[in-house]
Order: structure tokens, then C-alpha cells, then sequence
């Protein structure tokens, strides 16, 4: 993807939201309408994503064929649902979509056809929309105050602080915004204005304009039409224009900013996006009384992840680096306090250990799910190391694990070297399925695999095991978090 935003001179007059968008002063009060909701997630969780809305919105949603997108429609006096789902990064609320959009021959032709393009769209409802979902925002009471600041990443006022380019960001609006056209008559000039940007995302090759120009022209038109002022970091309205090779959609942001660092306080430089955790953890279907295990835990985002949306499990978060253990306790404490602010339960079903991860100190058989992040040999590690690791771990793994049921769940970007250990596996593991995803702009694959019945210390990989490099892999172990 490029991603890129619009900047320009704010020329025109400084005007609140247009009447068109204000035709009732209460959100909740006015007419129920249906309008379409799109949702960024973890590229090949889309599925995924699409059964949880189905599951806790009770509507079916489209695969785009941009891959990372889903949309689903969904009523005003439902919209709430829509900020219950763990498995989307962004949300946003369709103007218009075109599936099979006809672009000029010329740069020159394009860009001005984005520009009448802007006047020509059904705003109204959308912005009906993004009004209420602010609404609803502002009710949370969680959200961080002002739109232009950054706490630091331990601050307990913003769970997710630290900002990479894959987020759409969406400040808190106005007080503005909620006023009816009939008040902007009378609003003193110390009114506030409605501020604005738009952010173009733009994947394919065969595109004659670049994502810059896009957001310039398409967001010149958009300040023209409705006198907003550009403010690239203090907006209260996102603009966005997403276009994958024919297809253009336009939204409008209900997110501040992205989701997938909900949990995490106390980041380690591999945190693995909440989102992607989820995603992990409903392919391992976790049931009630599970023991499930994360022997590389890092900052402890699978198990926070686990223990806050599958509670009726038991997690065990472990790892042999002391940071890691800390980063992992830090976050369970800032998640017990927030709940606690909030007046919920703080307490979580989940607990920390430091651990050598090929001599773990757990029961034989006592485990029913293994789900973690292997390293992948690039910032954790090394490929060489991983030869040694993955099938030591493996073993290991497969010896706590419930022969028959036992599952685990495996992320790393190193397949070939998964590849050959889980062939060296074939008594202890079998595979059942691979989900495709990206990862920091890495191709990694999710392996769901499943314990078989044959009992630890019975199978030819169990012999090797007794002649295995454990000590020299104790020391590689050091490095990893």
C-alpha cells in the first residue's frame, strides 16, 4: 500500500458542518438508516472477522477483494456493536463505493474527475453517521482529551500511543459538530470549525496518479464543497479514499485510532497487534476450563488478549528474558487498573512465569492449547538458531500437551525451518491448517496444529530428544523475548 494525505491552504470561509448532515439535534433520536460499515484487519483473518460480526452483529459481511477489508451494513440504533469486535484495526462508514470505477486515460482527466466527484457523493448519511458514533465516543468517557497530544507509551490515559503507518487516526471531534444548522447562525465567532484531512491508500500498478496527487485534488474539491478548513493533525473529520486497481471506496473514519494496540502499555520491539492475537486464539476455538499456554510471551499480548475475551480459560504467559516477563506483567497490571477504573472485575485469569522454554516447568499431558509468536530469526534470534529451537520447542510443546486433543497455534515467518521441524514431528504433530498474513510487511504463516495420540516418550522424536542440544539451546533462548 501508499499511504499518503492531502495538505493544502485553507482559502475559503470557515463554516460548521452543512445542514444537509444536522437535520435532527438529537443522534439517537432521529430516523433509523442502514448504512455500510467497512473494517480493516489483519490481512488473512478476514474470515475470521467476517464470522465474529456475524456472530455478534448477526449480519453477513463481504470479503473485499482488497485483501485486509470486510464491509457488513448495520443500522444507527445498532452502530455500538460495531466497537464490540477484536478483530478489526480501523472502522469506517461508507459514502460511496465503486466496484468497477472507470479511470481516464490521462493524469489530468483523472484528477478532475476526482475533483467534480466530491459534490457528486451521498454525504449525508455518513456524516449523520460519524456524528453519532461521536456521540457514543464521548459517552465512553475513555477516550484521551485533546486531539494533538502524545502520552508516552506507559501512560495509562492511551493504550496505544506509538503510531505506525498502518493506522487511521480520528481525533476527537468538536463540540461543534453535534450544533444544528440553525445554531451556526447564531454561533459567536469563537465557534470552533470543522476540521478535516483525507487520507488516500492506493494498491496497483497501473494507476497514471499517485496517492499525493489523489488526496490533493480529491480533498481541494472536499474543502471547497463543504468550507471546512485542512488540518493534517487536529481534525475532527477523516476523509478516506481507498482504491485497490478499479475498485474506489470512499469512507468516512469512526476509529481515533487503530485498535490492535488495545491491551499493550509496555511495548517490546516484536509486539504482536492484538488484533492478529484474536484472530489466533478463535482459530484454537479456546473452551471453558482450558489451560493454555504461551511459552514465549513477550510483552503478553496473546494471553492479555485471551484472558480479557476468553475468560472462562486459564493463561499462563511465560518467557526465558526477564524483560519480557516484566513487559508482560506491567501490561496485566495497566489492564486490572483500567477495569478497575471503570468499576469492572480487575481481576484476570492469567499468570506469569520466567522459563527455560525447552525444559518448561509444567505437567506432562496438562496443557490443552499452545499459542505463541516463534521468533522469527530477524529482530529475535537468528535463522541459524531457529534449526535448533523450533524442533527442541516442538518437542517440548508436544510433552505438555493433551495427546489426542492438545492443539497449538504457531505464528512464524521462518517456514522453512518450521517446514522441516514439523516434518520431524510426524509421531507428536499433526497439521491441520495454515493462514497466510502479514506481519510488519512479512509473509508469516499461522499454523494450527493438532497433538496426536500417541503418548510422550514413545515415538523416534522422542529418542532424538533425549540426545538433543538442550544446553546449547538454553543459550540461544537468551535472546529471545
Amino acid at each position: 500500500f501508499i499511504i499518503c494525505q492531502f495538505v493544502t491552504r485553507h482559502t475559503g470561509p470557515e463554516t460548521a458542518l452543512p445542514s444537509s448532515s444536522c437535520t435532527d439535534c438529537d443522534t439517537t433520536g432521529g430516523d433509523v438508516i442502514t448504512v455500510t460499515v467497512g473494517a480493516t484487519v489483519p490481512t488473512g483473518f478476514e474470515h475470521t472477522a467476517a464470522e465474529e460480526v456475524k456472530e455478534k452483529i448477526g449480519v453477513d459481511a463481504r470479503i473485499s477483494k482488497d485483501r485486509g477489508r470486510i464491509y457488513f451494513p448495520i443500522t444507527t440504533d445498532k452502530l455500538f456493536q460495531v466497537h464490540l469486535l477484536r478483530s478489526v484495526d480501523n472502522l469506517f462508514v461508507v459514502v460511496q463505493e465503486y466496484e468497477h470505477y472507470q479511470f481516464s486515460e490521462s493524469k489530468e482527466e483523472t484528477l478532475i474527475d476526482l475533483q467534480q466527484l466530491a459534490s457528486k457523493l451521498p454525504w449525508t448519511n455518513a456524516l449523520e453517521v460519524w456524528k453519532l458514533n461521536s456521540t457514543l465516543k464521548k459517552k465512553k468517557g475513555h477516550r484521551r482529551g485533546g486531539n494533538g497530544s502524545k502520552g508516552k507509551p506507559n501512560s495509562e490515559a492511551h493504550d496505544a500511543t506509538a503510531v505506525d503507518n498502518e493506522q487511521q487516526e480520528l481525533p476527537q471531534p468538536t463540540a461543534q459538530t453535534d450544533t444544528c444548522s440553525q445554531d451556526v447562525e447564531e454561533a459567536t465567532p469563537e465557534a470552533k470549525v470543522i476540521k478535516f484531512r483525507v487520507t488516500c491508500s492506493r494498491a496497483g500498478d497501473k494507476h497514471s496518479f499517485s496517492s499525493n496527487e489523489a488526496a490533493r485534488d480529491f480533498g481541494g474539491a472536499v474543502q471547497e464543497f463543504f468550507e471546512w478548513k485542512a488540518d493534517m493533525t487536529k481534525f475532527d473529520i477523516e476523509v478516506l479514499l481507498n482504491i485497490h486497481n478499479n475498485e474506489v471506496v470512499i469512507g468516512i473514519a469512526l476509529t481515533e485510532e487503530s485498535l490492535h494496540r488495545r491491551n499493550i502499555s509496555h511495548f517490546g520491539p516484536t509486539t504482536l497487534r492484538s488484533t492478529l492475537c484474536y484472530g489466533m486464539l478463535r482459530l484454537c476455538k479456546p473452551q471453558a476450563s482450558d489451560i493454555i499456554l504461551d511459552p514465549m510471551c513477550g510483552t503478553g499480548a496473546i494471553p492479555l488478549e485471551g484472558a480479557i475475551e476468553f475468560h472462562n480459560s486459564f493463561y499462563i504467559a511465560g518467557d526465558n528474558n526477564d524483560m519480557a516477563v516484566n513487559r508482560t506483567v506491567n501490561n496485566i497490571c495497566h489492564i486490572q487498573k483500567r477495569r478497575a477504573d471503570k468499576g469492572s472485575a480487575s481481576g484476570l485469569p492469567i499468570d506469569t512465569v520466567q522459563w527455560d522454554l525447552c525444559n518448561l516447568p509444567i505437567r506432562t499431558s496438562s496443557v490443552d492449547i499452545i499459542i505463541t509468536d516463534m521468533p522469527f530469526g530477524k529482530r529475535m534470534g537468528s535463522r541459524k538458531k531457529n534449526w535448533d529451537l523450533y524442533p527442541s520447542c516442538l518437542r517440548e510443546m508436544a510433552r505438555v500437551s493433551r495427546p489426542g486433543s492438545g492443539k497449538a497455534v504457531l505464528l512464524t515467518q521462518d517456514k522453512k525451518c518450521f517446514a522441516k521441524a514439523i516434518s520431524r514431528m510426524g509421531g507428536l504433530w499433526r497439521k491441520l491448517h495454515t493462514v497466510w498474513v502479514n506481519v510488519g510487511g512479512l509473509h508469516a504463516g499461522v499454523y494450527l496444529l493438532k497433538r496426536t495420540g500417541a503418548l510422550f516418550g514413545q515415538t523416534p522424536e522422542d529418542v532424538y530428544e533425549s540426545r538433543g542440544p538442550v544446553e546449547r539451546q538454553e543459550k540461544d533462548d537468551t535472546e529471545l523475548s
